[in-house]
């Protein structure tokens, strides 16, 4: 059955299948962003799309995947309207915008569970080296490693191959361990060696 009419129960059936994810489109708008303003502008443009064409949204199948597909393609959207409109911007400006979002005050004030979880199970080191990432790199590991989506549904939310879906998130990881290495060595990340075995990671983000 494809939809629902607009009407107060259609409402009602949308907020209830949207509330579960809403701090997990603000933790992967966040990382996405690397802004707590424009992850917020995010998840309420994703919402209010998500809303707009709910009638679209095939009952039963994967609202999750679904509202993650919105949530990446808003991102893009914007992400390469932004890119050309600041083709021009100066180098040291960008990196001090940056810079502002990479200290802890800003994690520690993302008040929701699953931010918290990944400041216990991660080192803030991983989280600026996930920043770090060219975009279709971090997509991809956020949506596998932050958010636990499989192959088939990453490839379903990007819209590519489940094979690029695999070369991306190969590629991010390496990036991944080479920039904690790089830090490491420049000590600027206290014994990041501890941080850069992701499958490690991993197995105890699924103990904890």
């Amino acid at each position: 059955m494809l939809g629902f009419s607009r009407t107060n129960q259609s409402r009602a059936d949308f907020e209830a299948l949207v509330s579960p994810w809403l701090d997990g489109l603000y933790a992967a708008a966040l990382r996405l962003t690397r802004n707590e303003r424009n992850a917020e502008d995010l998840v309420q443009d994703t919402v209010m799309r998500a809303w707009r064409f709910f009638e679209k949204f095939e009952k039963g199948t994967n609202f999750r995947a679904w509202l993650f597909k919105i949530l990446t393609n808003t991102f893009i959207n914007s992400y390469r309207r932004n890119t050309r409109e600041k083709s021009l911007q100066d180098e040291s400006e960008r990196q001090s915008v940056e810079a502002q979002f990479f200290s802890p005050d800003t994690t520690e004030q993302a008040a929701n569970p699953e931010e918290y979880l990944l400041d216990r199970v991660m080192r803030e080191d991983v989280l600026k080296a996930i920043d770090g990432l060219p975009i279709d790199f971090r997509m991809v590991v956020i949506l596998a490693d932050l958010q636990e989506f499989s192959y088939k549904e990453i490839a379903e939310v990007l819209d590519i191959p489940v094979g690029t879906v695999m070369s991306r998130l190969f590629r991010g990881r390496k990036a991944l361990q080479k920039t904690l290495v790089d830090a490491e060595r420049q000590g600027c990340a206290a014994q990041a060696a501890e941080a850069i075995d992701l499958n490690a990671w991993r197995e105890r983000k699924k103990l904890g």
